[in-house]
């Protein structure tokens, strides 16, 4: 009888830890899900970044080849290089505010 009463206790212990695991899975397995799914949204942002990207390097590349086909095309002679100035944005700040003039 004694036996019995320590396995049924036992039971009664396993059966809670079980309850208990139970519960911890079905957390985990909706964490899981929510972080799925979060992945899946930055995975589609970095796509849509890098095609982005993409599209801004391509029209970079068109309009410096405009530029220079422009230069080798016209007719009107560019001004000396020593009064041509173009605006560059310092290296040492990024800031828009720092911006200093350079001669060609």
């Amino acid at each position: 009888v004694e036996k019995n009463l320590k396995l049924e206790e036992k039971i009664t212990m396993l059966q809670q830890q079980n309850e208990e695991l139970r519960a911890r899975i079905e957390q985990n397995t909706v964490i899981t899900r929510q972080l799925s799914e979060e992945n899946a949204n930055l995975q589609e942002y970095v796509e849509k970044e890098v095609e982005e990207k993409k599209k801004l390097s391509r029209t970079n590349e068109e309009l410096l080849w405009k530029l220079q086909e422009g230069d080798a095309v016209s007719p009107v002679k560019p001004p000396p290089a020593s009064s041509t100035s173009f605006y560059h944005c310092s290296s040492e700040n990024s800031s828009p505010a720092k911006v200093r003039t350079l001669r060609r």
